[in-house]
């Protein structure tokens, strides 16, 4: 069987062991000894535990417990020799690194194991040699051992302390990123639905109008068409203007552009009235909202505005001849938006779509919390009718609701 191979020792620790060995050979040479009292007379005897606790300061943070666990070997045996003052120093530095860096359990366990042993050892020489020297030991003992052992947990709990800091200083810079991201997407999200509601209408009936300008050999057709066509492509100019007006810092605008409100939804009748009549289209609306009622908030008053828009956008696009109703009604609670508009398959030039419409409108309910539907609906008559609804709230929320 194999053993794992040990990761090579830093070159730190090859220096800091370099070191103690050679100040304990200075030692050593000049017969400074640390041990009055010694059971091996042997001079050479020294150098064996300094020679192993050198190795095992090279493994101070490769095997920290396997260097804790020689070098207490190697401190023990150099109480039966001369004694080498660089061995007990090289001992403390090894009890301090097995706590630094040693497994969790370990360095709980030290500093309570070497407190133990501290006190074992201060009371059994008091009850064996019953003199204030067995204190002294006792001091001794604890210094090379249990206050290493501290200083250890001590460097260890405020590195675990700054790195748990620099994790949340890290975490806190990737929310608040992520946030930036969701917040450039929602704006992306909301300039497109903008733009889509303030242009779609006039790109559709100049699609439309050029298709059957192209399609039908007749001047006055033509001329009609070039009309709808030269007044929706002014319009949609002006819309696009204000809106990159909007987009940019300094847009030259001494006023921003008032946001459209349900007040202006004659016009915009109006305006699909002139663009859907060479498609048979009639365009009606029905206000059953009580007279001089509360104000709407004004991002209910947009949305609604914007949904009664597209859908009358998609009519154009879309709808069969027939009448397209626009029904709004208020309680005190929510703004119901109604659209309906015939379905079915439609003669003569049509505008494609892609679908962003439902989109848009569906995105702009949900930020208010409202609800949305859209889809084929019977009519009484028996036939088939597209309907848009939404139910918007008409209570201004605040943000924790």
């Amino acid at each position: 069987m194999r053993l794992p191979r040990l990761p090579r020792p830093p070159r730190d620790d090859l220096l800091i062991a370099l070191a103690g060995l050679v100040g304990g050979l200075i030692l050593w040479s000049f017969g400074l000894y640390v041990n009055a009292d010694r059971v091996v007379e042997a001079r050479w005897a020294t150098l064996v535990p300094l020679t192993v606790m050198s190795a095992m300061e090279a493994l101070r943070r490769t095997a920290p417990r396997t260097a804790l666990l020689v070098g207490t070997a190697a401190i023990a045996a150099d109480q039966f020799t001369n004694g080498n003052l660089a061995t007990v120093l090289m001992f403390t530095d090894v009890v301090y690194a097995s706590v630094v860096y040693g497994p969790p359990a370990s360095a709980r366990r030290i500093p309570y194991t070497t407190g133990l042993i501290t006190v074992g050892i201060t009371v059994g020489l008091l009850i064996w040699w019953q003199n204030a020297v067995a204190l002294l030991v006792g001091v001794l003992s604890g210094m090379i051992s249990f206050l290493p052992a501290v200083t250890g947990a001590i460097v260890r709990n405020h590195r675990q302390a700054a790195d748990a800091a620099r994790l949340r200083a890290e975490q806190t810079a990737l929310l608040a990123e992520m946030d930036r991201a969701q917040a450039v997407t929602a704006e992306r999200s909301r300039m497109a639905r903008e733009l889509h509601d303030m242009v779609a209408n006039h790109l559709s009936a100049i699609a439309i109008h050029s298709t059957a300008a192209l399609s039908l050999d007749d001047a006055a057709t033509t001329r009609q068409a070039l009309t709808v066509i030269r007044e929706n492509s002014v319009a949609g100019l002006a819309e696009m203007r204000r809106l990159i007006g909007l987009l940019r810092d300094s847009s030259g605008d001494a006023e921003p552009a008032a946001a459209p409100t349900l007040a202006g939804l004659e016009a915009l009748l109006a305006q699909a009235r002139t663009n859907g009549e060479s498609s048979g289209l009639a365009f009606t609306l029905e206000d059953t909202r009580p007279e001089g009622g509360e104000p709407l908030p004004a991002p209910v008053e947009l949305a609604a505005y914007r949904i009664v828009q597209e859908s009358l956008t998609n009519a154009l696009k879309h709808a069969a001849p027939g009448t397209v109703a626009v029904f709004l009604a208020r309680d005190a609670r929510a703004l119901t938006v109604r659209v309906t508009s015939p379905f079915g398959d439609r003669p003569g030039p049509r505008a494609p779509g892609s679908g962003a419409g439902l989109v848009g409108m569906r995105e702009r309910v949900a930020l208010l919390g409202g609800e949305f539907e859209a889809g084929p609906v019977p009519a009484a008559d028996g036939t088939k009718t597209w309907q848009v609804r939404a139910v918007l709230p008409a209570e201004e929320r605040t943000p924790d609701a």
